[in-house]
């Protein structure tokens, strides 16, 4: 018989899927990395695991203690699996722009949820990073994950995602394009894939109002870059240690109109019901064009799935409201 221990072995091993519409003007044969397929519905799923495991190992958590972290609502799902599976509970601060799809998720999945504002500085008191991280201080026997400077985030990735997108390739894969937010993903597939074929480019997807573009190529942070933005999961207002530059070739950005809009197309031209990052994805794949040739191989990561924004983005009234059509 074939079956796996709990849900947590079924993370991983995503398929490759390939694009026929929207990508109609690229050149280059153009897969698409479908995350949704793991058991939180989410590429966070493989995170969440790995920082899991390590505090385990390092002893930052204990049975029946309490896992807190502030996140955009996957990294929490994913950490709520593993939770359930090994006997912890769990806090997720989200800030108040996030998805009211993704709140009810977490909860029906056994999540304390905290919802923070969203216009405040980084490190404002009310911020989620700032009201997670006293929580943590203040909570007994808890653990705060911090996805954005904890390393085993990126490290996930160049273990089991690029691996994966090197095998199902066949070593063929010439760029790899992905939304950046706590960088992880983009950071562990980019070092592992760079090993392998160093000439392999690395494409990030940014949003306006986030500070990732400017800073990769000017090594400045600019304040003046950082504005509110509805895209969802990539972009910061901060730089994660999980970022790393070096593994990127360049940033591409996307408007928050470009990035609704492609995301509804993706579910009505591709049969892709994905989440709002992969929408920027395609825009920015479509942006950078002019970088692939006929002999490419493609592959652009999508984070999650569209269920957690069925009343945003795929609603119409949420998308007038926004002048998004």
């Amino acid at each position: 018989m074939k079956y796996v221990e709990n849900i947590l072995g079924t993370i991983g091993n995503t398929p490759l899927v390939k694009m026929n519409v929207l990508t109609s003007e690229i050149e280059a044969l153009v897969l698409a990395k479908y995350e949704t397929f793991n058991p939180g519905n989410s590429v966070k799923d493989r995170m969440a695991l790995k920082m899991v495991e390590e505090a385990e190992e390092k002893g930052l958590i204990n049975k029946g203690g309490t896992i807190i972290e502030g996140t955009s609502g996957n990294t929490g799902m994913g950490l709520a699996l593993a939770a359930i599976v090994k006997g912890y509970k769990m806090v997720c601060v989200l800030s108040d722009k996030q998805s009211k799809e993704k709140m009810d998720i977490l909860k029906a999945v056994g999540c304390e949820v905290v919802v923070c504002p969203t216009n405040v500085a980084a490190d404002d008191p009310q911020s989620y990073y700032s009201v997670a991280r006293k929580m943590a201080e203040e909570t007994p026997n808890s653990w705060y994950v911090n996805q954005y400077d904890n390393l085993a985030n990126s490290k996930a990735h160049y273990e089991s995602t690029g691996p994966e997108i090197w095998e199902q390739t066949d070593g063929k894969v010439t760029h790899f394009v992905a939304g950046v937010g706590t960088g992880g993903t983009i950071s562990g597939v980019g070092r592992f894939l760079k090993e392998q074929n160093p000439n392999i480019k690395i494409w990030g997807i940014d949003t306006y109002g986030s500070v990732f573009k400017k800073y990769h190529e000017t090594r400045e942070f600019d304040e003046n870059e950082i504005y509110p933005y509805t895209t969802e999961g990539i972009g910061e207002d901060i730089l994660p240690k999980n970022v790393d530059f070096d593994v990127i070739d360049g940033f591409t950005k996307v408007t928050d109109k470009d990035a609704a809009v492609y995301t509804r197309r993706l579910a009505k031209e591709e049969g892709f019901f994905l989440g709002n990052s992969a929408g920027a994805a395609v825009k920015g794949l479509l942006q950078l064009k002019s970088n692939f040739s006929k002999e490419d191989v493609v592959v652009v990561l999508f984070h999650d799935h569209g269920s957690r924004y069925v009343g945003k983005i795929y609603n119409d009234e949420w998308m007038k409201a926004h002048d998004f059509m």
